[in-house]
């Protein structure tokens, strides 16, 4: 089996590293991804269960995302997501991840009345969850809160372009950065959180050009999810990744059936428990 110095899995041309054969992936294996032209592999995780099986994956990242609120929560967006319900979320998946880097989105109302709510809330995430960093949406206007908890050593991933918690702001689901100016403005505030101190800045709903140049100025990696190939890395949600619904985003490729998978199967447990096939004599106990 093929060795690497990196940890995680493999690229496409490469045999993965088996999960006892990998290290932890942390905060420094990050920068040299991005210098050896590596890409990193996210995924979003809400449980044991997933997480233990994206982890065994070879993932590099696993994301406890607010994105829990409209995927598994049943709200129409991030927004009501509790930082109490992030706790537990990210509790699951920390203790299933031996090998991937946990990351957890500090949810709306958590972070932005000050730096000092920001290390509060992260902190409450690092004592409680077992997680390695927490994510901000945002650019110049939280790098305060970004230099603050990189100085306490909780690292912190940016978060520009579409950000969720602002969709009332934005006016919805809408790509950002097009346009000269807006281009501008977004590699000014991935510079700043930079600057400030973030290990990495997620670059959500945002022209691939755009995400490109932001890549080529960052020392730090980037991350994209509909930011084009040019970047340092990728993130998806997983029930988009995974086929779990009718409907994915443009910039999402459905990896799997696992959706219609499942479905089939809780249809044939219907069917065999009405039928009485189900349990079978090698389903019980003898007297």
């Amino acid at each position: 089996m093929a060795q690497h110095s990196l940890p995680g899995s493999g690229t496409g041309a490469e045999t993965p590293v088996a999960p006892a054969q990998r290290k932890r992936f942390r905060v420094h294996h990050l920068a040299e991804h991005k210098e050896a032209g590596r890409k990193l592999t996210m995924l979003t995780a809400y449980d044991t269960i997933t997480a233990r099986i994206f982890d065994e994956a070879g993932l590099d990242l696993l994301l406890v995302g607010d994105s829990a609120g409209d995927n598994v929560l049943g709200h129409e967006n991030t927004i009501p997501v509790t930082l109490d319900e992030m706790v537990v979320a990210a509790r699951a998946v920390a203790r299933a991840a031996k090998h991937s880097m946990v990351v957890v989105d500090l949810p709306f109302g958590s972070y932005e009345a000050s730096p000092e709510q920001a290390l509060q809330s992260a902190v409450r995430i690092f004592k409680e969850t077992g997680a390695q960093a927490v994510k901000i949406e945002g650019g110049k206007r939280i790098a305060a809160h970004v230099a603050l908890l990189t100085g306490a050593g909780i690292p912190v991933f940016g978060h520009l372009g579409f950000t969720p918690q602002s969709e009332n702001m934005l006016g919805g689901k809408r790509v950002q950065g097009r346009g000269d100016e807006a281009a501008e403005l977004l590699c000014e505030d991935a510079l700043a959180l930079q600057e400030a101190g973030a290990v990495a800045v997620v670059l959500e709903m945002v022209p691939a050009p755009v995400a490109a140049r932001a890549t080529e100025i960052l020392r730090i990696p980037t991350i994209g999810i509909g930011a084009g190939n040019e970047v340092d890395g990728q993130v998806l949600v997983w029930t988009d990744m995974a086929g779990m619904g009718a409907w994915s985003p443009r910039f999402a490729k459905q990896f799997g059936q696992v959706g219609q998978a499942l479905s089939d199967a809780a249809q044939s447990y219907v069917a065999e428990v009405q039928s009485s096939t189900f349990p079978g004599p090698e389903h019980q106990y003898e007297h």
